[in-house]
Parts: C-alpha cells; sequence; structure tokens
C-alpha cells in the first residue's frame, strides 16, 4: 500500500497524466517476496489513480563490503554473510535493503485541436 500511496502522491503533482508504470528497486535483504509483491500490487491499485498500472520490478542483490578486502563483494546466501574471496564474515550491508520507487512511467493526455 505505501508504494501506491508514494506513487499516487508524485503523479498528482503531474496532473491529467496517468500513472503506465511504477518502477520499483527490490532488495534482495528487503523482506519482501517479488510474486507476492506483484501479485498485491493490481489489487493495492483498485480504486486509486494507479488502477491499469504495471510495476515493474529490478532486483537488488546482497552486497556487503570485506575489510580484509577492502571492497564491496557479492554474498552467495542470503543465510551466510561471508566475503566469498576471503571467508571472513561481515555485517556491513551495502545493497540489498531497498524497497524503493526510483520512477514512473506517465501517459500525456494532449487535448486534440480541431479546426
Amino acid at each position: 500500500m505505501s508504494i501506491v500511496e508514494g506513487a499516487t502522491e508524485e503523479a498528482a503533482r503531474h496532473s491529467g497524466e496517468r500513472v503506465e508504470v511504477v518502477h520499483l528497486q527490490l532488495g534482495q535483504l528487503s523482506g519482501v517476496v517479488k510474486d507476492a509483491l506483484l501479485f498485491s500490487y493490481e489489487l493495492a491499485c483498485e480504486g486509486t489513480p494507479l488502477m491499469g498500472s504495471r510495476l515493474e520490478i529490478e532486483e537488488v542483490a546482497a552486497v556487503i563490503f570485506c575489510r580484509d578486502c577492502n571492497a564491496e563483494k557479492d554474498i552467495t546466501s542470503i543465510q551466510d554473510f561471508r566475503c566469498p574471496a576471503c571467508g571472513k564474515a561481515s555485517s556491513e550491508v551495502v545493497r540489498g535493503r531497498e524497497l524503493l520507487i526510483v520512477g514512473l512511467e506517465l501517459e500525456h493526455e494532449y487535448a486534440a485541436a480541431t479546426g
């Protein structure tokens, strides 16, 4: 519901334009299941200005910072926060917690001039 509310507020700033697509970043560690979100999005949009829009999701992999390697590393499992290069555990999550609206695609409505 908060995705629909946020996108609706932003779309209200563009009067006369309908939202066609909501672009979202979804982190692997966000605690949100992509398929469940896609399923519930349509239901959440009913009766709102976003009705009929689509949700496009960019999945963001979980990345930690390894102090021993002094580098960001993709983790191989969300149950194991160890550097895949050196095996050292890390609690420094750099990416993967996102649940962000990153863009809207709007349909411009133009009044046709007749003459």
